[in-house]
């Protein structure tokens, strides 16, 4: 799978994110709102850390800390391990799967310019799939492959 991360799989779009000084609830408000799985967390324009609906339920929610008053700085996971705009979607699914990740989030000398999800990547393997199979079928049916003459 050769599709690069930006612009094949995420285009650079609004990012949501928020600082390590945030209520964890705050954060829980602003991922549901937004219908977002995980969030990125900056400091000072400065990827810190990256929160994820797995982070809220094992960190918080299973060991009874107060949403109210656990920071986000508390629970994320700190320096997440990040994906190049150009990489491939094959390169993100081997490093998720490997490490246990469903969102990365995608830096360039700029900064974090997308986050890319495992949902992105299924996406985008389903479309490549559909495209690889009409691509053969139109080769073996539309020119005569295997027709008797």
């Amino acid at each position: 799978m050769k599709r690069k991360i930006v612009p094949n799989i995420v285009q650079r779009r609004e990012l949501f994110t928020l600082a390590p000084e945030m209520t964890v609830r705050d954060a829980a408000l602003l991922m549901t709102e937004r219908r977002i799985g995980a969030i990125i967390v900056m400091r000072e324009g400065k990827l810190v850390g990256i929160l994820s609906e797995r982070d809220v339920m094992t960190r918080v929610v299973a060991k009874k800390l107060d949403p109210d008053t656990t920071l986000v700085g508390q629970i994320m996971t700190p320096d997440p391990m990040t994906i190049r705009p150009d990489s491939t979607a094959g390169h993100a699914l081997t490093l998720m799967h490997e490490r246990g990740f469903r969102h990365l989030p995608v830096t360039d000398a700029t900064g974090v310019v997308a986050m890319v999800s495992i949902r992105d990547l299924y996406a985008a393997v389903q479309q490549e799939l559909e495209e690889d199979i009409r691509e053969r079928d139109s080769y073996m049916f539309g020119s005569g492959y295997g027709a008797t003459q």
